[in-house]
Order: C-alpha cells, then sequence, then structure tokens
C-alpha cells in the first residue's frame, strides 16, 4: 500500500463522519450550541471544510472550491471570503448558518473531491516538498496533509458529539 493510498482512506473517513454528523438534522440542530463558548454542528462542518479547502488548495497550487465553485456567495455569511474560522470567537461562530445540512455535505464533497484528485497524483517525493516556509522546521506536503486529516477528524468528532449529546435531550 501506499502512502498516498492511506491518506485517500483517511480523507474518504472524514467525508462519512461529515455526513452522519449531520444527516437528519434541522436547522435548529446545526445551530445549537451547548453554551456561549462553544461551536455548533454547523460551524464545525464548515470550518472542518474551510480548513480542508483553504490548506489543499495552497498545498497543491489549485484554487478554493469555496470560490471557484460559488460556495461563498451561496452561503452568503457575514465573514471576510478567505475566512477559514481560525480563531472565531463566539459572535463569529454565531455567524455560521445555514438552511439544511445539505449545504455543508455539498460543499465537503465539492472539497472531497478535489482532494482526492490531487492525492490521486501523488508520487512519494511529492509529500517530502515544503509547502510552507513559515514554519520551524518547515512543513513538508506529507505533514501537511497529515495535520489536515487530523484536525478535521478531531472537528467531526466533536460534531458528532454534539449530535449526541442533541439527540438524547
Amino acid at each position: 500500500m501506499h502512502a498516498k493510498d492511506i491518506l485517500i482512506d483517511g480523507y474518504n473517513r472524514i467525508q462519512e463522519e461529515v455526513h452522519a454528523a449531520v444527516e437528519g438534522l434541522d436547522p435548529g440542530d446545526l445551530h445549537a450550541r451547548p453554551s456561549d463558548g462553544t461551536n455548533s454542528i454547523a460551524w464545525l462542518i464548515w470550518h472542518l471544510t474551510r480548513v480542508q479547502d483553504d490548506h489543499i488548495a495552497d498545498a497543491f497550487e489549485l484554487d478554493q472550491v469555496w470560490l471557484t465553485q460559488d460556495f461563498q456567495k451561496t452561503f452568503g455569511l457575514d465573514l471576510p471570503r478567505h475566512d477559514t474560522g481560525y480563531g472565531h470567537t463566539p459572535a463569529k461562530v454565531a455567524k455560521v448558518r445555514v438552511d439544511s445540512g445539505d449545504l455543508l455535505t455539498r460543499y465537503y464533497d465539492a472539497v472531497h473531491a478535489q482532494t482526492l484528485g490531487a492525492l490521486r497524483e501523488v508520487a512519494a517525493k511529492d509529500l517530502e516538498r515544503i509547502v510552507d516556509e513559515r514554519w520551524d522546521p518547515p512543513v513538508s506536503l506529507g505533514v501537511r496533509l497529515v495535520s489536515v486529516l487530523s484536525d478535521d477528524l478531531q472537528h467531526v468528532g466533536q460534531a458528532a458529539y454534539l449530535r449526541g449529546l442533541l439527540k438524547s435531550s
């Protein structure tokens, strides 16, 4: 098994969990927050998708799906167009609202398709390519891909936990 096959499997798992986290939820459930300082399912799924979109596009020198497929306009959020949710205050978290989970999964699926397209072309030597020199040590493509995978799995796990809390009430 090649490293890219492991990465593809990992990203496929994110997609499965994103769908499971939002499927069948109404807008009230998607936007529910256990307290003011916590995140909603809608925000968690939007954020993990924005981070994947931003970081994968940057690492592979692609355009972000958020912009090229008009998701930025479709979501209509009162946020800067390149916002990924990093460092959001509770007030900004509250701005991420959707009419249905379908919009979240459509956006994730489009980002996922772009991610898989890029991963299918990766050779082992590509994983060593430096994609971000702002860190010490500089970040390789392999490290960036695992970092996004890890971050996304953590956030989708948070969304699944919140879904469980909501459905147990």
